[in-house]
């Protein structure tokens, strides 16, 4: 879906990236919006009761992994559900979750809307960037809350959460179902441009392409990207695509997002 540098997982809410550090290539992991601790959230914020899955986000995560032996793992943003300093059962998964990844592999975290206070909670074990994002190399990430930095979008392609992405399909006798879905497409200039108060050429634009990640979290609700009235989250978007297709988590490609 997108050449070398970001290739999705087949299957999974996951893709491999081809990035540096330091100097030094690397192969990173990057999953988005993994939500630890929702159960507990769902429960207090809307007295849904459901067990908690926290189990099975980690293996899951973990074999990911041990797949694709990665040298770090790349979070972009709300890896916690709380909006705060996470308690209870999230503060429980978060630490068992990030002792393991780090037995394997470096990790870094984009921080989202939901990651208010994990800096502090992690220390020195997860490496926290600033909330603009990141660019290792030439991949670029953000968690799309707020508009990304200009470094990041001097990258090849930028990748990006927070909106959940999945697209409502329809059989031929009515039945509707979701799924996650990918998004990718072109960046527009110019709408980064006025957000930044420059002129276009004043930017370090490669066109780059984004790839919008779908939840890892498959409990989390999303953004209906191909149904009239659901607005998008992202302050750069959907003026700032200027086309956009999507694809299916097996990799089926469903064309432009907005006939699907």
């Amino acid at each position: 879906m997108s050449g070398l540098l970001v290739e999705p997982i087949p299957g999974e809410p996951a893709a491999v990236a081809q990035t540096t550090r330091r100097g030094f290539p690397e192969r990173s992991l990057v999953v988005a919006d993994y939500h630890a601790g929702i159960e507990a959230g769902l429960r207090y914020e809307r007295g849904v009761e459901l067990p908690s899955n926290a189990a099975v986000r980690r293996e899951r995560l973990l074999s990911l992994l041990d797949q694709t032996d990665a040298d770090r793992l790349v979070v972009l943003g709300d890896l916690g559900h709380r909006i705060g300093d996470p308690k209870g059962a999230e503060a429980e998964e978060l630490t068992d979750l990030v002792e393991a990844v780090t037995d394997r592999a470096e990790m870094m975290l984009v921080p989202g809307n939901h990651d208010g206070g994990l800096a502090d909670f992690f220390g020195d074990s997860v490496e926290v960037t600033d909330r603009s994002g990141v660019r290792l190399g030439d991949v670029g990430f953000c968690h799309g809350h707020t508009w990304p930095s200009r470094d990041v979008l001097a990258a090849d392609v930028v990748c990006s959460a927070h909106e959940h992405p999945a697209v409502r399909l329809e059989d031929e006798v009515g039945g509707a179902r979701k799924e996650r879905a990918w998004l990718r497409g072109r960046l527009v200039p110019d709408v980064f441009a006025e957000h930044f108060d420059v002129d276009v050429a004043e930017l370090e634009w490669r066109d780059p392409e984004l790839v919008l990640f779908p939840a890892f979290n498959n409990t989390s609700g999303g953004t209906w990207v191909n149904v009239p009235g659901q607005g998008f989250l992202s302050p750069f978007l959907p003026d700032g695509l200027a086309d956009g297709e999507a694809y299916l988590l097996d990799g089926t490609r469903l064309g432009d997002y907005r006939n699907v």
